[in-house]
């Protein structure tokens, strides 16, 4: 699917609005330049009119060897002339031209029928554009190389299991899903308390899905429920956000478990789940909850689809923003 409808028609815009501003600051040179150099704005003028002899000439058939010479001399006397006079001010023939934000597409998004890499570019920072407005976090920050380890003890929890240790594999994981991301790549359920960096590794994973070019939204449970209940009651029969959650390349769901527990948001939640596992469509969902916690909130069939044949993520250690806190009282004392 890549990108949805909604990006692709804001980097259409996008272009639009850079080809508009090259026309409209080009005319303004333009006009600026005739006022000071009224010769050239003549100059010009002729060559239009050489270009439409040349044009007349090859339809009227014939000879036309010696004519169109003729013109072609004539032309390229009168492009010289207009150099030599924009020269003279500290001008070049570009200065009449459009200055494109892309020279090679010319702010079109395609060359040759291809995809431009200014558009693929817009494209993605379309993306991460909207990804951050939609996330408690940065994209920015949210790096894998901005995860750090040492928030989490070397030293065995209550379970004899190091936290430390356990977080360096599931961020390599993390690297690896992300590095390899695929349309078939599989569903991640991440679960463990909060403050554990479920959402720092999501956000990591999404920010270089997104340059790899793949479709990618990013919601919190509450927030995308709120959006498919107001879709559903809205008599909207396209559906067009539930499409977009049930197909985009890679859903990312945090913070299941905190929506507002009723009879819609039960069906729904399964129906995006099950949708997106039916179809293999790869998801991140994170969860404070255990599974024990997650099996009291949701019907048998939501729990049997999570723990089926996805990975499963579980985070350990001690809240990194309280051993934050905590060390920047010790420096301060």
């Amino acid at each position: 699917m890549g990108y949805g409808k909604e990006i692709h028609t804001r980097a259409q815009l996008e272009l639009s609005s850079r080809r508009q501003r090259a026309y409209t600051d080009a005319e303004i040179r333009r006009e600026r330049i005739y006022a000071e150099m009224p010769r050239v704005k003549e100059l010009e003028a002729e060559l239009t009119k050489t270009g439409v002899a040349a044009a007349r000439a090859v339809l009227a058939g014939g000879d036309t060897k010696s004519e169109l010479i003729r013109l072609r001399d004539k032309n390229l006397s009168t492009q010289n002339e207009i150099s030599t006079i924009l020269a003279e001010k500290g001008y070049t023939t570009a200065d009449l031209e459009e200055r494109w934000f892309c020279p090679m597409c010319k702010d079109k998004g395609y060359v040759d029928g291809r995809i431009c890499s200014c558009l693929k570019k817009l494209l993605r920072d379309i993306a991460f554009s909207e990804l951050n407005g939609r996330s408690p976090l940065s994209l920015e920050t949210s790096r894998f190389d901005t995860f750090s380890l040492e928030w989490y003890s070397d030293s065995p929890d209550q379970s004899g299991k190091i936290p430390r240790r356990r977080m360096e594999n599931i961020l390599h994981y993390c690297q690896s899903y992300a590095d390899n991301f695929s349309k078939e790549s599989v569903t991640i359920l991440m679960d463990g308390s909060t403050g554990l960096g479920k959402t720092h590794l999501s956000l990591a994973i999404a920010g270089r899905v997104i340059e790899k070019g793949f479709g990618v939204i990013y919601g919190t449970a509450p927030d995308l429920l709120s959006e498919l209940e107001t879709e559903h009651f809205s008599g909207n029969h396209e559906r067009d956000i539930e499409n977009r959650l049930i197909n985009c390349d890679l859903l990312i769901i945090d913070d299941l478990g905190t929506e507002f527990s009723k009879s819609f948001t039960k069906a729904a939640i399964y129906n995006l789940i099950n949708s997106r596992l039916s179809r293999h469509n790869p998801t991140i969902i994170n969860t404070n909850l255990t599974v024990g916690e997650l099996k009291k909130e949701y019907s048998d069939r939501l729990i049997s689809r999570l723990l089926g044949d996805n990975e499963q993520l579980t985070f350990i250690g001690e809240d990194v923003r309280i051993a934050k806190k905590r060390k920047r009282r010790s420096e301060d004392i």
